[in-house]
């Protein structure tokens, strides 16, 4: 039972919270004890809530879970976990993660919980409503980021915030067409809002977000505010390890038929995690060692 309430509260996925951190990195206050410690339970707080969150929208969505050859494993589509335990499990995480975030400060919490209403929204409404699906999930990435900011007490860049919705973005679109070539014509019966979508489309959304994604990523890096603020103009170099992470994504997506789930390709694929991991590496050395 135990190993079912695990992969309910979907820990692989707990990666995504990773955003939270981005605003430390980026603020230059990585090497800040305290500040440190607060990022890392603000990750902890998203952690538990997104939990809650997945949990409640494998919930609402069991019986269409069913119908999808992959969803269908899931603990409450299976049964593996009943409805009861389910509901306990969201009120228990809730619970900790509010007071997770009323702890670290109140304009976190706000945060957090803007993040669960949105997400609430998500599983009952906005999931069903074309383009504005997509919109949602990238959304949630923002506030993650926001949040991240507020947690530690630094300004949000707005350079974070549009460079975590468009990569979120075109995340997204990626997704949907990954689910839409896999379910075929079983696909508006596992998700609605697949009728509303096609490859053409979906292709064109993301050739839009991935164009989006590298020309911002580029301007801010060669951005005079960024490399005053950051005292360095070297972000240049990151370039590169963006610009092949985006193209592979690319390929996985059109070549490969992968893409469903963005934390299993980060995971799954060597060349992306690794330019990921080169990618990082080469951030912090430029902005706490150069």
């Amino acid at each position: 039972m135990m190993r079912h309430l695990v992969n309910l509260a979907r820990p692989a996925q707990w990666l995504k919270n990773g955003v939270v951190l981005a605003a430390l990195v980026f603020a230059g206050e990585a090497n800040d004890p305290d500040k440190l410690q607060s990022a890392l339970l603000a990750v902890l707080v998203f952690c538990l809530l997104s939990s809650a969150v997945y949990t409640f929208n494998d919930l609402v969505d069991r019986e269409k879970d069913r119908l999808h050859p992959l969803k269908k494993n899931r603990p409450l589509a299976s049964g593996s976990v009943s409805i009861p335990a389910a509901v306990v499990m969201i009120l228990l995480l809730l619970v900790l993660g509010i007071a997770g975030a009323w702890f670290i400060n109140w304009w976190f919490a706000i945060a957090a919980g803007a993040f669960l209403v949105l997400n609430a929204f998500y599983s009952l409404l906005l999931k069903d409503v074309v383009i504005v699906d997509a919109m949602s999930i990238a959304l949630g990435f923002v506030i993650r980021a926001y949040a991240g900011a507020l947690a530690i007490g630094v300004p949000a860049s707005k350079w974070m915030l549009i460079n975590t919705l468009l990569l979120a973005l075109f995340l997204a679109f990626g997704k949907r067409r990954h689910e839409l070539l896999l379910l075929e014509e079983a696909a508006t019966a596992h998700r609605k809002i697949l009728d509303k979508y096609s490859p053409y489309l979906l292709d064109q959304c993301i050739g839009v977000t991935t164009a989006s994604v590298v020309v911002m990523y580029m301007l801010y890096s060669f951005s005079t505010e960024v490399s005053d603020k950051l005292e360095t103009e070297n972000l240049y170099l990151t370039i590169p390890f963006v610009v092949y992470g985006i193209f592979r994504y690319l390929y996985l997506i059109h070549k490969e038929e992968k893409g469903g789930s963005p934390t299993r390709v980060l995971i799954g694929d060597m060349p992306i995690l690794l330019t990921v991991v080169l990618w990082l590496l080469t951030v912090l050395m430029i902005l706490y060692l150069l």
